[in-house]
């Protein structure tokens, strides 16, 4: 199955809805072609029956129905495009909330890194509303619309209207080979703008390690040649689009040029074959003032059309995303009906997307308990912790729970976690410890700060200290005991701690040791740790080389 077609499967109601939507906005702008010949009906006969002397009450009438029909167009234009911008906005609301919820539990997994994701769920879908609002509703008029106004034409002059049929032919021959170009150069500018995105947000989040080690030319030249490439994509993209304008504004003013031209000559008896129709002067003015309205909706759909090539760019992008996510997802978390009594992993392989490989580890922590997770750094403690999660990615090997097999990242639903680097909302330190824990008392969460050894921190900076995402201001060991407080707070049966202890001096250490030693007496505790503290007062211990 393609991206395209995951998308539209995964989200058929959605794009049903949309597709309904849009056709009601399209049904206004064929309403425009309706005004617009109701406007050249009333233009022609007020010209027509114009005297220099005065004008009579029938002309009156005719120069009122004028400037309603003036109006009425642009009130229908008006309502056209407000309809598009509200189905736009309700079909992007939704389907940020769906990738964001796709995206951001699993970009470790997927090797993506967040600028790619951040342009997926914010740009790629903002990307949506020019096809949406725009191209879609406009698409139906300019189906149509061209049809209406021949017709009308061909009331007065049905050589007028074959015209203007004729011009049609190698425009739509045209537009199609530049919309089959312009679709592939889209795609490749909107992979090149991922990859600058992706790129810029990585290197501004280690902006701090670039300046450390003296990388900022070599960084600046990559961000320089990725956003040299966007540039030259763009520029293709946009030649594409100039040659599709001209040729329509070409074929636009060839149509009413012969309109104009065989016209006149028609009244003065000046062609120069025969006359295939007699005309009047209302019926020659009624096909010349509708000329122009033959090409308006096509120009229209035209001047949309980057909106079209960005918007199902985005949309394919969108899908390739969803597609990863749905490749490499473990199975949803659930409630596990049972306490946990034990968890095993055999011949656990984890296997990274550049190629290094850990494992097989085999391992059985048994419940209630307090067990560690030891060896050398950089031999894959961390990332036997995220296999069990599944934040990275199991190749082979068996994860056990309770005698029963499951899905790497199953647990998720049942896990405490705590890692090197805590998540930190901007907010107060008071809501970043709540995080997670809401069920939990008031006095529960306080005896859980102060057997953490936070309670300093609280008395001197208060509850209401605001922090940001890169936990400024706050140490390591503050920030590490902010997450293992959450993850204590969850209730929840399984905690997983990466390194608890680190960046902590020896008497708050213990105090850490003291709490993880208190919850492991009704839960499994794992930790990856190198404290020979903690692992003294382990269950088990596990050794990784």
């Amino acid at each position: 199955m393609s991206a395209h077609q995951s998308l539209s499967a995964t989200s058929a109601p959605r794009r049903r809805s949309i597709n309904a939507a849009g056709q009601a906005a399209g049904l206004w702008w064929l309403s425009d072609t309706a005004g617009a010949v109701l406007f050249a009906a009333c233009l022609a006969a007020f010209i027509a029956s114009w005297t220099a002397e005065a004008l009579t009450a029938q002309a009156w009438g005719l120069l009122a129905g004028i400037v309603t029909s003036g109006l009425l167009r642009a009130g229908v234009q008006a309502m056209a495009g407000l309809s598009g911008q509200r189905t736009a906005t309700r079909a992007k609301s939704d389907l940020r909330r769906r990738v964001m919820a796709a995206l951001l539990p699993s970009g470790q997994l997927r090797g993506r890194l967040i600028g790619e994701d951040l342009r997926v769920a914010i740009d790629d879908v903002e990307a949506h509303e020019g096809l949406i609002a725009r191209f879609q509703p406009l698409r139906l008029a300019a189906m149509l619309s061209p049809l209406i106004i021949a017709v009308a034409v061909a009331f007065a002059s049905w050589f007028s209207a074959l015209i203007l049929l004729t011009t049609l032919i190698p425009f739509g021959a045209g537009m199609a080979l530049a919309g089959l170009a312009g679709k592939a150069e889209a795609d490749r500018q909107f992979l090149a703008l991922s990859r600058l995105s992706g790129l810029f947000v990585d290197r501004v989040a280690a902006l701090p390690a670039i300046l450390a080690f003296g990388a900022e030319d070599r960084v600046a030249r990559q961000i320089g040649g990725a956003a040299r490439e966007v540039a030259a994509r763009t520029m293709q993209v946009l030649k594409i689009a100039f040659v599709s304008s001209a040729m329509l504004e070409f074929f636009a003013a060839l149509s009413v040029a012969l309109v104009a031209v065989y016209c006149g000559f028609s009244l003065l008896g000046l062609l120069p074959f025969p006359a295939p129709e007699e005309l009047s002067l209302g019926e020659a003015f009624f096909a010349l003032a509708l000329a122009p309205e033959f090409y308006l909706g096509m120009r229209r759909l035209a001047a949309a059309y980057h909106d079209k090539q960005q918007g199902q760019a985005a949309e394919r992008s969108v899908a390739a995303a969803l597609d990863l996510v749905h490749s490499v997802a473990p199975t949803a978390p659930g409630v596990w009906p049972d306490p946990i009594s034990e968890l095993r992993a055999e011949g656990l392989t984890i296997r990274y997307d550049d190629g290094i490989c850990i494992g097989p580890i085999t391992a059985c922590w048994g419940a209630p308990g307090l067990h560690v997770v030891t060896g050398p750094t950089g031999v894959g403690k961390s990332s036997l912790l995220h296999a069990l999660i599944g934040l990275a990615r199991v190749s082979a090997g068996r994860i056990i729970l309770n005698d029963a097999d499951v899905a790497a990242g199953a647990l998720t639903g049942l896990t405490g976690w705590a890692g090197q680097r805590p998540l930190l909302l901007p907010g107060t330190l008071a809501d970043n410890l709540r995080l997670g824990g809401n069920g939990l008392e008031p006095q529960d969460l306080a005896h859980l700060i102060a057997a953490s050894g936070l309670s300093d921190l609280i008395a001197a900076r208060g509850e209401d200290l605001m922090i940001d995402p890169r936990g400024s201001g706050l140490s390591g060991g503050e920030r590490r005991r902010i997450g293992l407080v959450r993850a204590i707070a969850s209730g929840r049966p399984l905690l997983l701690l990466d390194e608890p202890t680190a960046d902590l001096d020896p008497a708050t250490a213990a105090q850490v040791i003291a709490l993880l030693k208190d919850a492991a007496s009704t839960r499994l505790v794992i930790a990856a740790t190198h404290d020979p503290a903690l692992i003294a007062e382990a269950t088990s211990r596990v050794v990784m080389a």
